[in-house]
């Protein structure tokens, strides 16, 4: 199994202790550094979600939490090459935080149920440092977006689960809460095929 954009290793390391033989892959060397510090023994790949350095149909399955997509201008490459590295009949699920949550602020209260920006405006947020420099870039897609790249991609869209917001949680994260997680999905996840 390949974790596609795994950070420090932390699906992969729940996959091993479910039976799975996971390859943990991420670009930043720095997360897979932390992944080592944490251990498991997780075989960890530094390299670009983009060119995978896998052979074609070397994995069963691929999954990816919150990683490598919402984070390349070209979704559809990434796309692409999991599904080269996936066996036929192999299957790819990954998760994005919900489209939707663009439209929103990220506010916790009531204050984050207003609509603040158009659900369609598909600018990237970026963060830059003193020097005006990139340092964190995430680009928006719309439902209608992720879909139309994953069958762009070869994929077929099996599924798309929109998690609701469990009663027994009561924390408040960043712009999570509650209130708002009763009323609008956090997540997106989508579930694709390799035929």
């Amino acid at each position: 199994m390949l974790e596609i954009g795994a950070g420090a290793a932390q699906c992969s390391r729940w996959l091993a202790g479910q039976g799975a033989r996971p390859v943990a892959l991420d670009l930043s060397h720095r997360q897979l550094q932390h992944a080592l510090r944490i251990g498991g023994g997780i075989p960890l790949v530094e390299a670009d979600a983009g060119a995978l350095p896998f052979a074609d149909a070397a994995f069963d399955l691929a999954c990816s939490a919150y990683g490598a997509l919402p984070f390349v201008a070209d979704p559809v490459r990434v796309l692409r090459e999991v599904r080269r590295v996936l066996r036929p009949g192999g299957r790819f699920v990954f998760s994005v935080t919900h489209p939707i949550r663009w439209a929103f602020p990220d506010e916790p209260g009531p204050e984050g149920l207003s609509v603040s920006a158009s659900y369609f405006d598909r600018t990237p947020y970026v963060e830059q440092d003193a020097e005006g420099r990139a340092v964190y870039v995430e680009h928006h897609r719309t439902i209608g977006d992720r879909v139309r790249d994953v069958v762009a991609a070869g994929f077929r869209l099996v599924d798309l689960v929109e998690p609701e917001w469990p009663l027994w949680n009561s924390q408040e994260w960043g712009g999570w809460s509650p209130l708002r997680g009763s009323l609008i999905p956090g997540t997106a996840i989508f579930v694709c095929d390799r035929d």
